[in-house]
């Protein structure tokens, strides 16, 4: 579609959840920020997290559906929506569009269909600033190294972004024992429990104020301060945060979520690139075999799940990269080179490898990795001036050189 899309999806009917997710999800640029199935909690929903358009499954009540959905549109004019249902009845689908619901879809709805209906809707708000790219960073299993990729990951974009006004954003969503914070050797007075006390859209001074600056470029929002704040932090704060950190940075790099819980459905939801950590170890690779069949049971499009090999090598002991993929019938999008020692070193100096041993071929896995991921996230190499070598999307480059 040409640009990022944040919707929230109303549904009633649990039965239709996981398809109208697959659905939604298959087209590209279009991120789900919130799932409401309570017509009481649809305006709520639209005034605290930011979004461009409103999916409403009429269904199994149309006329009472376009009755409070049309209240809730006339309070946010600046919203687009389009409904989907069952019902082909002229004077039901009239009610729709008089209701300011953009679009009518009428079950079954076809993709190219939807991605053309949502193209229509969204144009009167093609104005706006393009939101940011949430990228989150999943683990397969523990010690994986996830919040490793996720720190350097975020330095490397961090670089790239160095000529632009929209810095890189770092969040720890392993809000009890979070790391990023140590592994950049910052303190943080505030931490993401603190964004969540309000019910609005969050203000851009109140988010300066949490976030941290490192030397790198870095921001850092920071798992909460205190073990107590945990328990008050609910998915839905935690999708309002990262949809307003979208309004201010041009990339939002997560470090989760650590549980596939409901939580991880909101993360995974909004997030435009998902990364999965793993190793060639047996108990790595059964478990990304078993995300990867939850997720895809749950409508989300696997697509948007890439595979990132942590602590490659070729030794005596580790499975067959070949072997692995053909396992998982996934490629391996990235390859960062086993070098424990070099990792370790960093990370007891609380430096990121760019300031550590930028020279380094584990620091150059990383800055070609950002590179991939910010071509196809539509970045360009203006953008990248801030490193010293960048992928090619042509010439063989670190990942071909391990895996040749």
């Amino acid at each position: 579609m040409g640009r990022s899309i944040r919707a929230i999806l109303f549904n009633m009917d649990e039965e239709q959840t996981s398809s109208l997710r697959a659905i939604l999800l298959s087209i590209d640029g279009l991120h789900i920020v919130a799932e409401v199935d309570d017509s009481a909690m649809l305006a709520p929903a639209m005034s605290q997290f930011a979004c461009d358009l409103l999916v409403v499954h009429l269904d199994p009540s149309p006329e009472s559906v376009i009755l409070f959905a049309g209240q809730v549109l006339s309070e946010r004019p600046d919203v687009a929506a389009l409904a989907i249902s069952e019902c082909s009845e002229g004077s039901v689908i009239l009610a729709a569009l008089r209701a300011g619901l953009r679009e009518y879809l009428t079950k079954p709805v076809q993709r190219e269909e939807l991605e053309a209906a949502i193209a229509r809707s969204v144009q009167q708000t093609a104005g706006r600033i393009e939101p940011g790219h949430v990228i989150a960073v999943m683990s397969s299993v523990g010690g994986a190294g996830g919040t490793t990729v996720a720190v350097n990951l975020a330095v490397e974009l961090a670089a790239m972004q160095a000529a632009t006004d929209r810095p890189v954003a770092l969040v720890d969503l392993d809000y009890r024992f979070g790391q990023v914070a140590t592994m950049l050797d910052i303190q943080a007075q505030y931490g993401i429990a603190d964004l969540c006390d309000t019910p609005e859209q969050l203000d851009p001074q109140l988010i300066n104020k949490a976030m941290v600056k490192h030397a790198t470029g870095v921001h850092v929002l920071a798992k909460p301060s205190q073990l107590a704040q945990t328990e008050l932090i609910t998915a839905a704060h935690c999708a309002s945060v990262l949809t307003s950190l979208q309004d201010l940075y041009a990339y939002v790099v997560v470090d989760g979520p650590t549980r596939f819980d409901v939580g991880a459905k909101s993360v995974l939801d909004l997030a435009e690139f998902q990364i999965m950590v793993m190793q060639l170890l047996v108990p790595s690779v059964r478990n990304v075999q078993r995300i990867l069949e939850e997720l895809g049971a749950n409508g989300f499009n696997l697509d948007r799940v890439h595979l990132v090999c942590n602590r490659f090598t070729k030794e005596l002991g580790c499975l067959e990269k070949e072997h692995v993929e053909s396992t998982l019938n996934r490629e391996i999008y990235a390859a960062l080179p086993d070098d424990w020692r070099t990792v370790s070193t960093a990370v007891n100096m609380g430096m990121p490898l760019a300031q550590s041993v930028p020279k380094s071929k584990i620091r150059q896995a990383y800055t070609e990795m950002a590179a991939l991921i910010h071509a196809a996230l539509g970045g360009n190499d203006e953008d990248a001036g801030g490193h010293e070598q960048i992928a090619s999307r042509k010439g063989a480059g670190l990942f071909s050189k391990i895996f040749s």
